[in-house]
């Protein structure tokens, strides 16, 4: 007797961002928070923290978007660890 799940699988989608300090958040669908730093990738790293708090969700959670900054990150590239810099060695 075989046992099948019937599991289904979604892309990870944001309803919520917020920033602290240099690290950006995200609260996905499934409660789930995530961060990551904005040193990860070169338009937020030069930013402003000020500048980091204008980040908005689009696309229906499938989005982060920093308007004046001219930067669209995927949410699902993000969780899955797909950043443009490496992680910085202090």
């Amino acid at each position: 007797m075989s046992t099948a799940t019937n599991k289904v699988e979604f892309e990870p989608t944001a309803i919520r961002a917020w920033t602290e300090g240099r690290t950006i958040f995200l609260e996905l669908v499934d409660g789930r928070i995530f961060g990551f730093p904005a040193n990860r990738f070169s338009r937020l790293k030069a930013a402003s923290e000020e500048e980091l708090k204008a980040v908005e969700i689009q696309v229906n959670g499938y989005a982060l978007r920093w308007e004046n900054l001219d930067e669209d990150l995927t949410v699902p590239g993000i969780v899955a660890g797909h950043f443009e810099l490496p992680p910085q060695v202090d």
